[in-house]
């Protein structure tokens, strides 16, 4: 019966990031607001470190990292650390230290897409020849983070019945 649970969680991980990924990679580039597209594969990766713990945090970073790097077109593997590390992260802090809630989603969403924005604009802040004024990256940095904390708030409530429904399964193997 721990088996069968355990397989359908993974395969209900799976499809909710990838569900995420399309909405990343074809919905959102179609609903650009000033040219931003929204950043909702961290905030995925987050939720679900926050509510599942470090395990299933990096392990979901990393398929989310990867998907994140494929829509983006970012230097290959940047995503791919940053949201393995982020999951490894934010899931030992909740299963160590923090409470699992909405502020708390909040601010590690809010700190991981910040960290993402530099990671996006990063690049341009170290060719010499780029004429990008350093003003423009900060405010389409700020820019798409608010965009994406403002997307936060439904994938919440997907990640918490996902957390939610992995919390059915006790470490003895007991079904709640």
């Amino acid at each position: 019966m721990k088996k069968q649970l355990l397989i359908v969680s993974v395969l209900l991980h799976a499809a909710f990031i990838l569900t995420v990924y399309l909405f990343q990679s074809v919905v959102f580039p179609l609903m650009r607001i000033n040219g931003l597209v929204p950043l909702v594969l961290p905030v995925a990766a987050t939720g679900i470190a926050l509510y599942e713990g470090r395990y299933a945090g990096g392990i979901v970073g990393l398929f989310a990292g990867i998907l994140c790097d494929i829509s983006f077109n970012q230097p290959t593997g940047v995503f791919t650390v940053l949201l393995t590390f982020t999951g490894l992260v934010v899931g030992t802090l909740a299963d160590m230290i923090i409470l699992r809630g909405i502020v708390t989603y909040y601010i590690a969403c809010a700190a991981v897409l910040i960290v993402s924005a530099f990671v996006q604009s990063f690049p341009l802040m170290i060719i010499p020849d780029n004429n990008v004024p350093m003003s423009a990256l900060l405010s389409t940095s700020i820019q798409q983070t608010v965009y994406s904390l403002i997307l936060a708030l439904p994938i919440w409530f997907f990640v918490q019945m996902l957390g939610k429904r992995a919390d059915r399964v006790s470490s003895s193997g007991h079904v709640y």
